[in-house]
């Protein structure tokens, strides 16, 4: 079982990407998660970790998981989010009850420090879905936690795909390009899921049926709240259905060998603004620098949404 640290600004299919995990008890124990700003501002990111907790309902382990806040906002620059696509709340498109929860006292970056202390060298898996600025920080004030983390599990970046917020940056990496640099610099070991993947899994209204065929309140919620969110990209596209970002983290750690790609070098552009939070993928080795993530390049797609799906289908 993986010892797991979750670090998210749910997002419809962030939202997603939480209830594999919470379906999945046998393979993670979820330590802590972590809220941070990126998709939406942090108050939303709170409360939206809260209503997926509440969707999964007791019959999960959610209520005992301790929700923490992360950092506000990026390192240097303003916080950019995405409104446009996943609606003010970030979790527009299904109809959740008000939360009861409350984010704990104690801090993000003060609760992944005293986690990974805590835990044997390698002891902690990093599942990391938004903006690294809340990561980041933790390890530039406490490096030797780097020591306990077994990996990074990111969804972020981009090569093959280039951008979805500018023409040049993947939009988890350009909302705080100055923290993907530190993380990317640790020495940690890092699984970076970019756009490359993501983009070969389309939410097709047959794959999105199949959730609400479940006949669950948690099926019905994952319909929902991807039919809200794939119109930005539908549009964007021209797609026969918009492509599914955060739950390939569980499912990766679940099922890697649905995922081919490469160890290699890969940097962050910090100082063009043409180019800011650009990934500098070194994919075919010219610059002989030593490798520094494991880079997806493909993915099975049927096998991986009959999991997720099967997944969703553990949950009430």
């Amino acid at each position: 079982m993986r010892e797991l640290i979750c670090i998210t600004d749910p997002g419809q299919e962030q939202a997603v990407a939480l209830l594999a995990i919470l379906a999945s008890p046998e393979e993670f124990h979820v330590q802590a998660i972590v809220a941070g700003a990126g998709n939406t501002t942090l108050d939303h990111t709170v409360e939206n970790v809260f209503k997926v907790l509440e969707l999964a309902g007791p019959e999960t382990d959610a209520p005992r998981i301790p929700v923490h806040r992360g950092v506000a906002r990026p390192l240097i620059r303003p916080l950019v989010t995405a409104a446009h696509v996943h609606g003010e709340t970030g979790l527009d498109g299904y109809d959740f009850p008000p939360v009861a929860g409350r984010a704990s006292d104690e801090p993000g970056v003060a609760a992944i420090i005293r986690l990974c202390r805590a835990a044997p060298p390698g002891g902690i898996t990093i599942a990391q879905f938004c903006s690294m600025t809340t990561l980041a920080v933790a390890l530039t004030e406490a490096p030797d936690i780097a020591a306990h983390i077994d990996q990074v599990v990111m969804m972020a970046g981009a090569y093959f795909e280039v951008g979805n917020i500018t023409p040049a940056a993947e939009f988890n990496v350009f909302v705080d390009p100055h923290a993907a640099a530190i993380v990317l610099g640790s020495g940690i070991r890092l699984v970076m899921l970019p756009l490359d993947v993501t983009h070969q899994l389309r939410n097709t209204r047959a794959r999105l049926d199949a959730f609400s065929a479940l006949g669950t309140r948690c099926g019905r919620a994952v319909d929902e709240l991807l039919t809200f969110s794939e119109a930005f990209d539908l549009a964007k596209y021209g797609w026969d259905g918009a492509p599914l970002h955060g739950p390939v983290v569980p499912l990766y750690l679940l099922r890697p060998e649905l995922f081919h790609g490469r160890e290699i070098n890969a940097r962050v552009e910090t100082s063009s603004e043409l180019t800011m939070g650009m990934l500098v993928a070194d994919w075919w080795g010219v610059t002989g620098l030593p490798a520094n993530v494991f880079y997806a390049r493909d993915v099975d797609a049927e096998p991986f949404y009959a999991e997720l799906t099967a997944r969703i289908a553990r949950l009430p």
